[in-house]
């Protein structure tokens, strides 16, 4: 079992895929602990229910980014950490901690790299009119949503959707993906690599 950090920012709903996967014995991880940049993380309330062990290390704390980032590796080294997931933590981390743990650390981003990179994703999606969007998790280098790709989810773009639909359907496979994506790094299975959304199968996308 490798001991997995996830790191989160937010609600932690794609923490809670990983804990649900992790504790069917799906991911070969060992989740060891989980670090918020924020006090008020919902991901924090779920990790506690799970038992794992929560750490806050608030960015406003520090004047520069280089500190923040020394804390979060400081932190990842006192718990013995192997691997690191990235969950909806919205902090960019420096060069120091990415080429670290370059091979071993993970992000979800919610486009199909390497389209779309950076933020509002789903507001970009559509007014570009693309008919087919999703998920990528890929392994972390120094270059923002860059790295090698371990698994891709798709979803359709309807007709009616606006960015709170599409944002909703692209969630669902990123709580499939994310999962696959651990078991594909600790060596438990071989992930697949593209998860199709349902509505992808029944035509809802045409």
């Amino acid at each position: 079992m490798r001991r997995t950090a996830v790191l989160i920012s937010g609600n932690g709903s794609n923490l809670q895929a990983l804990i649900d996967a992790t504790t069917r014995g799906e991911t070969g991880a060992d989740l060891s602990l989980v670090i918020a940049n924020k006090t008020d993380a919902f991901g924090l309330v779920r990790a506690s229910r799970a038992g794992i062990p929560t750490k806050v290390i608030d960015h406003k704390r520090y004047a520069h980014r280089a500190q923040f980032d020394q804390a979060i590796d400081a932190m990842l080294q006192e718990f013995d950490i192997e691997l690191v997931c990235l969950a909806g933590f919205m902090r960019i981390l420096g060069d120091a901690v990415t080429d670290r743990w370059q091979g071993r650390m993970v992000n979800v981003h919610p486009s199909l790299l390497p389209s779309f990179k950076g933020m509002n994703t789903h507001e970009r999606a559509l007014a570009a009119g693309v008919r087919i969007h999703g998920c990528t998790v890929h392994q972390v280098t120094a270059e923002l949503d860059d790295g090698p790709i371990l698994v891709q989810g798709a979803v359709p773009v309807l007709d009616n959707d606006d960015v709170a639909s599409l944002a909703a359907r692209v969630l669902e496979v990123e709580h499939q993906c994310y999962p696959l994506a651990l078991a594909h790094l600790t060596g438990r299975s071989i992930a697949p690599r593209l998860v199709l959304h349902p509505d992808l199968h029944t035509g809802q996308g045409e």
